[in-house]
């Protein structure tokens, strides 16, 4: 008898699965909100949160798929998320440019991202010097290189002009890059870097058949597109511009209790995939 395939589970983190306090969205009465578990410790401070219905959740869908931690992250602030269940066996990092096996990053990997980024996109130093020298110290905060794949700069929100964005994504789509903002963070990521790819890579691995993703923000889309199942909530870049597809469900629930929805579908989908049978990568989508 052959083993039955386990369903992927590619999930970005931030605003999908944890949330930090200024992300929560703790609409409800003092008394109604739900009791939260810290899953992120920085300079010896509570960051981010799950709910404790979250976490069993999570727990519970560690269990019965392949989890597959998927983020935007670096390595290092990856390894400060501590996620309730099994450790995953694999996690995507650096917005695909890194992929962990049991935390350590996959050199031949990394090796072919460094190569596809070479040959079909601008170098990162001359889009981190537009960055630096077009953004205006009135609203830049930090400016930074992440794991020496893409960049991103930290702004004071409430003064960043609008029109600065627009240009910088005109600018860089020449380049064979992508802008995204994120709270306070503007990235500029090569387009060749994405999640997609590195999910496939996960899924060929495992011989999973089965690919369901979660995301919010539009370095997650691709992620979305490339599974055959996704979700994303009601908050974040994909829901303030309207995004969906036919696979992906668009889900109302906000904050932290928009975590929670999310792991009650991916389980339930997971758990009806020997029933409902394989539908398979998407291979042609990403």
């Amino acid at each position: 008898m052959t083993a039955t395939p386990v369903p992927l589970v590619a999930s970005d983190l931030d605003r999908t699965l944890i949330y930090s306090a200024a992300a929560l969205g703790l609409t409800m009465p003092d008394a109604r909100a739900p009791r939260l578990l810290c899953v992120e410790v920085y300079g010896g401070k509570p960051l981010s949160y799950v709910t404790e219905t979250a976490a069993a959740l999570l727990d519970d869908l560690g269990r019965a798929t392949v989890l597959v931690p998927t983020t935007t992250r670096t390595r290092e602030q990856y390894g400060r998320i501590h996620l309730p269940g099994p450790a995953p066996r694999y996690a995507i990092c650096a917005n695909g440019g890194h992929l962990l096996v049991d935390g350590v990053s996959d050199p031949d990997w990394r090796a072919a991202v460094g190569d596809r980024l070479a040959a079909q996109c601008a170098p990162l130093d001359e889009v981190r010097a537009h960055l630096v020298r077009t953004a205006d110290p009135a609203w830049l905060l930090k400016e930074r290189v992440a794991e020496d794949l893409f960049a991103y700069l930290v702004v004071e929100r409430s003064l960043l002009p609008e029109e600065w964005v627009k240009e910088l994504a005109v600018w860089a789509e020449s380049r064979g890059w992508t802008v995204s903002l994120q709270g306070r963070k503007i990235y500029a990521v090569p387009k060749p870097l994405t999640k997609s790819a590195a999910m496939r890579e996960v899924a060929r691995r495992t011989g999973a058949d089965l690919t369901l993703a979660a995301g919010d923000s539009l370095l997650d889309a691709d992620l979305l597109l490339a599974a055959d199942r996704a979700w994303r909530p009601g908050h974040g870049e994909l829901a303030d511009v309207g995004w969906t597809a036919p696979h992906v469900t668009a889900l109302e629930d906000r904050g932290v209790a928009a975590g929670e929805t999310i792991l009650r579908e991916l389980l339930g989908a997971a758990g009806s995939a020997g029933s409902a049978g394989s539908a398979g990568v998407r291979a042609e989508r990403g």
